[in-house]
């Protein structure tokens, strides 16, 4: 099992909180942002066969955008889940916390993303 509190982990929750504090959003935004990413970089190390997924945070005046990037050429799916189900809750959790989310394949892999937009709720 990979360590989910690796550097590249806390280097990007802590590079997301600081810049959405920096910009004056709320901290339940910033709290909503930070779980989704991790979500992603999350899956990136389960399912996209990537140990250091590229993370690229785009903050805008009113809007957010987070990108993880993974090798796997597999797109995610939101699959249904039962309430016994253990696993596969992680993009209804996405989708729940932002206000969009998509994937875009790459030559090698995919960039999964997804945007919140300040002053509005999700």
């Amino acid at each position: 099992m990979r360590n989910l509190n690796s550097p590249s982990l806390t280097l990007s929750r802590d590079t997301l909180r600081s810049a959405m504090s920096r910009e004056g959003w709320p901290p339940s935004a910033a709290f909503d942002a930070e779980l989704a990413m991790v979500e992603l970089i999350v899956n990136a190390w389960r399912h996209g066969d990537t140990a250091s997924p590229a993370v690229v945070i785009l903050l805008r005046p009113d809007t957010l955008r987070v990108t993880v990037s993974d090798r796997s050429p597999l797109l995610p799916e939101q699959r249904p889940t039962s309430l016994l189900s253990e696993t596969g809750r992680g993009l209804q959790l996405v989708a729940g916390l932002t206000h969009r989310w998509g994937v875009d394949p790459q030559e090698l892999g995919k960039s999964v993303w997804f945007e919140l937009h300040q002053g509005g709720a999700a």
